[in-house]
């Protein structure tokens, strides 16, 4: 019988977060989730954080379950959200991780544009701009940043934690705007014109390297020998990267859309597109496992639609959302279509009220109840994500026949229908926890289960659930 590989995955969104625990087998994937929890940001000291103190409560807790249900454990991966860090001195956190949405970083961005244009620095990195890449963030920081010994990213804070060692995982890395796309190790030049101090980047690691051991304390937080056989192995720390890793893909004209909080539209390709043409369609170029180009488009997901509810719940109670969205789909006639990506939509508040604001703007009536309010943001997702896979084709000059739809996104029916309907191409839907899985398989491949990553996906391919859309009228 083939060996088996026992691993647990710490699999961070930017609302949830949960561990998993995974037996990996050359035919066989067993799963299970361990545990779950919410995330979110918090208000403090002026600013915009992530409640980092209970997050790794969160994650100790939840890595010490799996460990006592499977003592036959011997890896854990983890993977994240991007872009966002914390900075550290003297072996401690110099305060709470920004989070993303912080408005800090708005003044930033011009202070990195005066000294580096978007257009060279779009030839430099590849990386679509966002007002919230981490070169921003740090450029941000100001006096903070001079204390620093280490800025780690959120995965390889958390493995850090773990083993004591600090490093950076090259797809998340790839993610800052600071990392040579060619080479996926850190742009000195870049760094060095920015003003950054080059210390604070760690080595610079890739999918499948060992991290480390646990150290003593970390064994004993978690509940194991301090000699346990246990180690961190590097995953694609970028929770998108471990999705993608984890597509089935039926073609290699085939497109993906990673849907949650964010929907990450996009190509796997062996090289780079740094294009101008890219640049003006905000297309980035990140890494993936394996040496991959992600070649992908940041479109606002299901954050509209959970937003939505949210402000909903705190007035009426609990909304149930499977029964919203078949309310959603039977509603009847055209509804309006606005623009998934208006920045207006980007920030945590009242998202109904701004919502009917940009569609009253654009003349279109503003929807009267909620589950026409539904419709009309799984609509205006669908056509965001048609047109941006259309986009990304052209510009990466390859044909697309179908397009694969994991993560959370992928039980919303409506949503796969529509994105089916809108693209007029077939939408093959699953696995919902690809993120999960790239990250366990990457692991145990580690761990000595060998093959390539169609391999890795061939796995996938036989023992996950999907689903078929085929696009209608």
């Amino acid at each position: 019988m083939a060996a088996e590989h026992h691993v647990a995955a710490v699999d961070l969104g930017a609302t949830s977060g949960r561990v998993m625990r995974a037996i990996v087998g050359p035919d066989s994937l067993e799963m299970v989730e361990v545990a779950r929890f919410a995330n979110g940001p918090v208000r403090r000291d002026g600013g915009l954080h992530w409640d980092i103190d209970a997050l790794r409560g969160h994650i100790m807790a939840g890595l010490r379950a799996a460990l006592a249900e499977d003592p036959l454990i011997t890896s854990i991966g983890i993977d994240s959200w991007a872009v966002d860090y914390g900075l550290i001195a003297g072996g401690q956190l110099l305060g709470a991780p920004f989070h993303y949405r912080d408005d800090r970083n708005l003044a930033a961005v011009d202070a990195v544009h005066a000294v580096i244009p978007p257009a060279e620095l779009y030839a430099t990195t590849g990386l679509q701009h966002l007002p919230f890449n981490t070169l921003f963030q740090l450029t941000a920081e100001g006096d903070r940043l001079a204390e620093a010994e280490h800025m780690l990213l959120i995965p390889d804070l958390v493995a850090w934690w773990l083993t004591g060692r600090p490093v950076a995982e090259a797809t998340n890395a790839s993610t800052t705007g600071l990392l040579d796309p060619h080479t996926q190790h850190w742009h000195e030049p870049l760094i060095e014109r920015l003003g950054l101090p080059r210390g604070i980047f760690a080595e610079v690691v890739h999918p499948g390297e060992t991290i480390g051991a646990l150290t003593p304390e970390a064994a004993a937080e978690l509940g194991v020998p301090v000699d346990s056989r246990v180690v961190v192995t590097a995953v694609g720390s970028h929770d998108t990267a471990s999705a993608v890793a984890a597509v089935p893909f039926e073609s290699a004209s085939a497109a993906y859309i990673s849907c949650g909080t964010w929907g990450l539209v996009g190509l796997e390709l062996e090289h780079p597109v740094m294009t101008d043409e890219a640049r003006e369609a905000n297309i980035t170029n990140e890494g993936g496992v394996d040496g991959r180009v992600r070649f992908l488009h940041n479109v606002t997901g299901l954050w509209l639609l959970s937003e939505s509810m949210r402000s909903w719940e705190a007035m009426e109670g609990p909304i149930d959302l499977p029964q919203l969205l078949g309310e959603a789909g039977r509603v009847a006639g055209p509804v309006p279509i606005f623009d998934a990506n208006d920045p207006r939509l980007s920030a945590p508040g009242d998202m109904p009220r701004r919502i009917a604001e940009v569609i009253a703007e654009s003349g279109q009536p503003v929807p009267t109840t909620h589950a026409a309010c539904a419709r009309s943001i799984v609509e205006s997702l669908a056509v965001a994500f048609a047109e941006t896979v259309e986009t990304i084709a052209r510009i990466a000059d390859r044909p697309v026949e179908i397009i694969h739809l994991v993560g959370g996104g992928s039980l919303n029916s409506l949503l796969c229908q529509l994105t089916a309907d809108r693209s007029g191409l077939p939408v093959v839907a699953g696995p919902v926890e690809a993120t999960a899985l790239g990250n366990v398989l990457v692991q145990a491949r580690a761990l000595g289960l060998g093959g390539d990553l169609e391999s890795l996906r061939a796995i996938v391919a036989r023992t996950a659930e999907v689903h078929r859309y085929e696009p209608r009228g």
